[in-house]
């Protein structure tokens, strides 16, 4: 191919065990899947689940063992976290059914959903898109990526973050309002997903303010932990 540039190379997140790396292709998240986090938001009950995006390359891995650094992002005075588990796909398809999701499922990671609140708040009064508040440089935090052949398939387990050994989420994966099953087939009824794609599942309650020097820890049972510090 004759490109007018070089293009840029694929956004990628290390394998856990291996020298293998995972090639991105999107990343979808799921807005308000915990129904305690969902009530802090404004919302309750079972609603339909909503997507948002953010660019492939709005991934940070951070390698096992080892404390990633995330540069405190510009227009804004109100950074959040949001821990959640990550589903990574091998394959895709369109209207997936709930009961044959698992099968496209290849492997699980711990990441941050990143948000811009004042930015998103704005947005919100405005009825405008969550772009600038969600997908910003750096703003998908990801550990490495453990296949589901050495996890099993996750439908519950422990999910919490600590920021600065303090705890401020904790929760199971079995209070997802959306199951990841049900998840997959939703957001297949949208897109037409593909091998690559990352899932940003939802985050339990206890979302927060974190400013630069802030150690965030967070954790998933079965996949590990993610340390994260603000500079």
């Amino acid at each position: 191919m004759n490109f007018a540039f070089p293009p840029k190379v694929l956004a990628t997140v290390p394998v856990e065990g291996s020298d293998q790396l995972f090639p991105g292709h999107r990343i979808y998240c799921v807005g308000r899947n915990y129904a305690e986090h969902a009530k802090e938001m404004g919302d309750s009950g079972r609603e339909a689940p909503f997507f948002f995006a953010k660019p492939a390359d709005a991934v940070l891995p951070v390698v096992h063992g080892s404390i990633g650094e995330m540069p405190y992002p510009s227009m804004t005075q109100d950074l959040h976290h949001e821990i959640e588990l990550v589903v990574a796909l091998g394959s895709g398809g369109k209207n997936i059914a709930a009961a044959e999701a698992v099968k496209h499922i290849w492997g699980y990671a711990i990441g941050l959903d990143m948000t811009r609140r004042d930015l998103q708040a704005e947005s919100k009064k405005l009825g405008r898109p969550w772009c600038t508040a969600k997908g910003f440089d750096y703003s998908a935090p990801i550990s490495p990526i453990h296949p589901v052949s050495t996890t099993g398939v996750i439908e519950q387990g422990d999910i919490q973050l600590h920021v600065n050994g303090v705890l401020r989420q904790h929760g199971d994966i079995n209070q997802m309002i959306w199951n990841i099953a049900e998840t997959i087939e939703q957001l297949s009824a949208y897109f037409e997903l593909q091998a690559g794609d990352l899932i940003f599942t939802g985050t339990p309650a206890g979302v927060g303010a974190v400013v630069k020097g802030d150690l965030l820890e967070g954790s998933v049972a079965g996949v590990g932990d993610l340390r994260l510090r603000l500079v």
